[in-house]
């Protein structure tokens, strides 16, 4: 029989994942269970849709109200918003940057929402979390942090325009930004189109 060298090597093992790696992949999992079950899901049902042992959740996280409440911060959290504002083309035409970028403020307050509702619904707000959560103040210039970042980015979607622009590309953007949060407040809104609405911020109500 012809030796076979291949075979006969040691296998190696594949890359063990970083703590940060394992930490990152757990919530990305996570995050959809929680938007759906809220409190209620089990690290169990965490562990089985990432492929992972219950034990191994564990090792990232003390308890499940660690991963809630890193769940929360992840919902919160506008990295990704701002990376998508950051890749809209500025060679589009304006209401074609504006559409796209009222599209993923939509998504991040969407995915956001359903994570705190979710978990409040299921008898969980998001106060009742790991004693490293962090303190009010801290929050509340986190907050802060990211919607200055935020307008920062929707404001250079204005800046190619802004000797046409009635207001400052910021505070143009800053009138933008709240404009799209508000839309959740008026029920009546449901049947406009994003493209609808960004129509009616450029241009107003009269045709």
């Amino acid at each position: 029989m012809t030796p076979n060298p291949a075979a006969d090597a040691p296998r190696r093992r594949a890359p063990g994942m970083s703590t940060e790696q394992r930490r990152e992949m757990i919530l990305q999992t996570a995050l959809p269970l929680v938007a759906e079950y809220g409190s209620k899901v089990t690290t169990a049902q965490i562990a089985r849709a990432a492929g992972i042992g219950e034990a191994t959740i564990f090792r990232v996280f003390a308890d499940k109200d660690e991963l809630l409440q890193a769940c929360v911060l992840r919902a919160l959290d506008p990295t990704h918003l701002l990376a998508h504002l950051e890749t809209i083309s500025l060679d589009q035409p304006l209401a074609d940057r504006l559409v796209e970028a009222a599209e993923a403020l939509q998504a991040h307050l969407s995915r956001m929402g359903a994570v705190i509702g979710s978990l409040h619904a299921t008898g969980h707000p998001p106060s009742r979390t790991a004693p490293a959560s962090p303190s009010p103040e801290d929050r509340s210039a986190g907050r802060d942090a990211s919607q200055a970042a935020t307008k920062a980015a929707l404001a250079e979607l204005f800046e190619p325009e802004a000797d046409q622009l009635r207001l400052p590309a910021a505070t143009a953007a800053d009138v933008f930004l709240g404009f799209m949060f508000a839309r959740g407040r008026f029920p009546g809104t449901s049947d406009a189109t994003v493209a609808d609405l960004v129509d009616l911020f450029l241009h107003g109500a009269l045709r």
